[in-house]
Order: C-alpha cells, then sequence, then structure tokens
C-alpha cells in the first residue's frame, strides 16, 4: 500500500474535521436474517466514534461500526442507514482499528478484496488481519425437544502481504516455521527466547518483525517471501 505512510501523516497532523458527507455513503438495509442467533454480525455491537479519510476530500468524523456478514462500514442517520463506499481511497479508523478496502491476491491469483485491518508496516511486509463469521446454524426442532438458537461466531484471520499479494499466517509453530522456512533456524531460536506465543498479536508482530530485519540483513538479494511460496 503505497499510500499508507500518507494516510498516517493525515491522520496525526492536526484537522478541523467535519461532518461525513453523503458524497461519500450509499443507502444500505439492516441484516436481520441473523436476529436471533447467538452472537452479532457486528465486530462490536455499539457505534464506535470513528474518522474517515478521503484521500481526496479530507478528514471527517462520524460515529461508525463494521458489519462483518456484508463486509461494510455503517453510518446511522436518524431512521435511515448507509454504509461508507468501498474505495482503496477511503479508510476508516474505529476504535483503533484503521479499516482499509484492499485488492489483494493470494498466491494463487485468486482475488481476496474487502475490508482489512492494518496491524504493522514495516519495510518489507505489512501485517493485516480480517474478521470473518463463522455461522451455526440451529438443528431442526421436533415435536419434543425445541430447537436451539443459531450462533455467530467472529473469526479473526492474520495476513502477511507484499506489493498486493497476501499469505494467511499459520497460527501454529510448525507451520509458521515452514511458512518463513528459509529463516526457521533464526527464527526457532527466537521464538523459544522470547517465549513467543503465536496467538497473541503483540507476539506475531514481533516475530514478522524479526523475520524482516533477517531478511533486510541479508548480503545478497533473496526471493520474495510470497513469490516463492507455494501456500495460500
Amino acid at each position: 500500500m503505497k499510500k499508507i505512510l500518507l494516510l498516517l501523516l493525515l491522520i496525526i497532523t492536526p484537522t478541523l474535521w467535519a461532518q461525513l458527507p453523503k458524497s461519500l455513503l450509499r443507502s444500505t438495509e439492516r441484516v436481520s436474517t441473523y436476529d436471533e442467533y447467538n452472537g452479532s454480525v457486528y465486530a462490536k455491537s455499539r457505534y464506535k466514534e470513528s474518522s474517515v479519510i478521503d484521500e481526496k476530500a479530507g478528514t471527517f468524523d462520524a460515529k461508525l461500526k463494521y458489519n462483518i456478514f456484508t463486509d461494510a462500514l455503517e453510518y446511522n442517520q436518524g431512521s435511515k442507514l448507509f454504509e461508507v463506499i468501498k474505495s482503496a481511497t477511503i479508510h476508516a479508523r474505529i476504535d483503533g482499528d484503521y479499516f482499509y478496502f484492499c485488492d489483494f491476491k493470494n498466491q494463487r491469483g485468486r482475488k481476496r478484496e474487502g475490508y482489512y485491518v492494518l496491524v504493522e508496516l514495516n519495510d518489507r511486509y505489512r501485517i493485516y488481519k480480517r474478521f470473518t463469521l463463522d455461522i451455526k446454524d440451529p438443528p431442526p426442532s421436533t415435536l419434543t425437544q425445541v430447537s436451539e438458537p443459531g450462533e455467530l461466531k467472529m473469526v479473526t484471520t492474520y495476513y502477511i502481504e507484499e506489493a498486493g499479494m497476501i499469505m494467511e499466517l499459520p497460527m501454529n509453530k510448525k507451520d509458521m516455521l515452514a511458512t518463513f522456512s528459509d529463516k526457521e533456524t533464526e527464527l526457532r531460536e527466537y521464538l523459544k527466547k522470547e517465549k513467543i506465543r503465536l496467538k497473541k498479536e503483540e507476539d506475531l508482530i514481533r516475530l514478522v518483525s524479526r523475520y524482516n530485519a533477517l531478511k533486510s540483513s541479508d548480503a545478497s538479494p533473496t526471493q520474495s517471501l510470497l513469490s516463492n511460496s507455494s501456500r495460500n
């Protein structure tokens, strides 16, 4: 993402924020399909103070929440529901999370378009996370037993990205070391020494940062991690 640094400068630079203009919104309808399920289609149940950054028009304040099911940033105005226009040049910060609408591809060339949350940015690789829903439908009811409600569970998946190509990061030690096989020995020692737990976001960031540092210190250019791997 070549424009991330510009975006970060926009965020930290003092700005006179304005209300979110209608030109950045499109009308939408509330999803009611899963109202009776346990869980929620939203990453967080309440609207949060947010900022929307349009690279062409500036920064605007709003209260937003992320709908995982529709992959949309929702905005409520009275009885009307809107979503922020999905565009690579329109980003949002919601409660500390930075949402980017990205047109990524995986290593097989398949499109992986949608909202990603930027977790870490360094000189070679970026880490994103993406929210999806695990939907468990209720079992059918019988004459003697009332059906239990269905269940919605938010799933967080982490990705490493380079030049618009992404790869899912595994959450177990064996597969992670296989992913970074060219630096497996060094990373195995690092995992042990630093007591890295891959399911902790901050530890995952530390591991990828360590890998980035090792790659950057190579005396001779080496092949890209993502172009050299056949993993999804």
